[in-house]
């Protein structure tokens, strides 16, 4: 399933209103997402379930798989179609034994190619750089080489995700270089036009 995935990758703003969330979510998916990730930082345990039950409903109906950040017993009893994992959350060795071997795994890998090599090892489907660019919504405190792209692709059998401040403008080199996903939060969600935003991203990807 991940292989065969190009185009624009949605992570999900920490917004408390459910209603207002799945609607942004369907418009980008209107738009052309292809991916869907489930990001709530600061949500209790109840809010995430309700979100995350929600929007796996409006990327059932898009046919879109449905990622969760993070939290793997959320994962396992909505029986998501992946989980992401971050450098300080569960490794990605742990996770892929608990959701087993038809589910997708992501891994940030930051600015580090060897994160990516491990990541792989361990059973990664796909491993994200970033951030390359000021976020308006996660700190990074650090720049991702461009280059790490091409580098990645060159040695790592996984398709490459890009994050970190995107825009249609500026994800362009680093498709150029073999980005398989550009990951968006702001530059899809807190646009007037959701939709129209999405079709911006999609549109770089025209043989998807």
């Amino acid at each position: 399933m991940m292989k065969a995935l190009k185009g624009l990758y949605i992570v999900t703003p920490d917004w408390d209103d459910t209603d207002q969330l799945v609607q942004a979510t369907d418009l980008a998916l209107q738009g052309g997402a292809v991916l869907v990730q489930y990001r709530h930082k600061t949500a209790d345990a109840a809010l995430r379930s309700e979100q995350a039950a929600a929007l796996l409903q409006v990327c059932r109906r898009h046919g879109v798989p449905f990622i969760i950040n993070d939290h793997l017993e959320l994962c396992l009893a909505l029986d998501a179609d992946g989980i992401h994992v971050g450098g300080t959350d569960a490794s990605v060795a742990q996770v892929r034994a608990a959701v087993g071997a038809d589910k997708i795994v992501g891994a940030s890998c930051y600015g580090t190619l060897q994160l990516a090599r491990d990541a792989q090892a361990a059973g990664a489907s796909y491993v994200a750089f970033g951030g390359f660019y000021p976020s308006r919504v996660k700190k990074y405190d650090f720049k991702t080489a461009p280059e790490i792209v091409a580098q990645s692709k060159a040695e790592i059998a996984l398709p490459v995700v890009v994050i970190g401040g995107m825009t249609v403008d500026n994800c362009q080199p680093l498709i150029a270089q073999g980005a398989d996903l550009v990951a968006a939060i702001s530059s899809v969600y807190m646009q007037e036009n959701v939709s129209g935003a999405a079709r911006g991203f999609a549109a770089l990807y025209p043989q998807a």
